[in-house]
């Protein structure tokens, strides 16, 4: 349950290999940051977002076309999603003033997040939950699925770990939710937009170099599903030293985009043949490679002139990246201080948590 750095969002699907599904949900309520909704909701399954809400907007809503088969069971379902977020949306506000109460903080940006959810193998019908709170980027408190007890790594958490492991209704209640509901509708979820998630798009792989002292970047994107490596290679064997590993980003189209950096500084010109950037995707046979070779390098130094749109925006690597990050900015809200981590209603998905006897007070005072 520890975290890693910020919003890299979360694990592919694959064709025909057996793979992990999951269904996730965000909630972050956040104080003091401009320009940004005070409270956000978001769901994924297998990586990709399927709702969405907001305190600005005030109304929750699908963003995959196959979430319509949902409102095929229940018309209103959308409608009660808001009203449930709506009442989400106050008790955070609430829990994030009790929070920097507890820390002793008054004004500042602060942000307190939920991550809940669960993960399938559909191969070993190996399941797991999660369900866990941060705040201000660090763990704050979780629950242990086994155990049925709640782990608090900070001594302001401790009251509310002493309130909720002695409540065992509310602990059997979060295991039934985690170990079967959510899994029920996570393979629902997955049936429903199998065409979409279970789809395999191989990526465009360029080198990047922003300066001639700068690493080569071999850059990979558009590719699906999320479970995918890219490494450097120096004659056939994996290169652990002198290069640095970009997170998975999203796409705004669905897809991934990844990179790994290749120091140069030792490397000298005659030895550039000898090493090579290997993508290699989940579920596909074929790795696809290419050579470091110094015509095949995007770059934007050595030129003059204004050049055309098509060579800025093949040139500079930082374009993908600004893109993926402005198209997804209200994804990434829900994740901001907080890291991703590794991974009652029965009739409708577990999006928001509206059974009372779970929606209570997170941070009693």
């Amino acid at each position: 349950m520890k975290p890693g750095t910020l919003l890299a969002l979360l694990i592919g699907l694959q064709g025909a290999a057996a793979v992990t599904h999951s269904l996730k949900y965000f909630y972050t309520a956040s104080s003091g940051v401009p320009n940004f909704p005070e409270f956000v909701t978001v769901g994924l399954v297998d990586e990709a977002q399927i709702s969405h809400y907001d305190s600005n907007t005030r109304r929750a809503e699908p963003k995959q076309d196959w979430m319509s088969r949902v409102t095929a069971e229940r018309a209103d379902y959308w409608e009660r999603e808001t009203g449930n977020f709506v009442g989400s949306q106050q008790v955070f506000k609430g829990n994030i003033e009790i929070a920097k109460q507890r820390f002793n903080q008054t004004g500042g940006v602060h942000i307190y997040q939920n991550m809940y959810g669960c993960e399938w193998d559909d191969e070993t019908n190996e399941i797991n939950g999660f369900y866990q709170f941060g705040y201000d980027g660090e763990d704050f408190i979780a629950f242990d699925l086994k155990t049925q007890t709640w782990i608090a790594p900070k001594r302001q958490a401790e009251i509310t770990k002493r309130k909720w492991d002695n409540d065992k209704l509310f602990n059997a209640q979060k295991k039934n939710y985690l170990t079967q509901i959510c899994i029920e509708w996570l393979k629902k979820y997955v049936d429903f937009g199998k065409s979409s998630l279970q789809r395999t798009e191989l990526p465009s792989v360029s080198l990047l170099q922003k300066t001639p002292s700068s690493p080569v970047s071999c850059h990979a994107t558009g590719f699906h599903p999320k479970g995918a490596s890219l490494f450097w290679r120096k004659d056939g064997e994996e290169l652990h030293e002198d290069v640095d590993h970009g997170e998975i980003l999203h796409n705004n189209d669905g897809t991934f985009q990844m990179s790994v950096d290749l120091k140069l500084s030792s490397v000298t010109p005659e030895d550039w043949r000898r090493y090579d950037c290997v993508f290699q995707l989940s579920g596909v046979e074929d790795d696809i490679v290419t050579g470091l070779d110094k015509a095949a390098i995007r770059t934007n130094w050595g030129k003059t002139g204004i050049r055309s749109n098509e060579e800025t925006e093949s040139a500079d690597p930082t374009v993908p990246i600004i893109v993926a990050v402005v198209v997804l900015a209200l994804v990434l809200v829900a994740a901001i201080g907080f890291a991703i981590y590794k991974k009652k209603n029965a009739k409708r998905p577990p999006s928001p948590v509206s059974d009372p006897t779970v929606e209570q007070q997170m941070l009693p005072s």
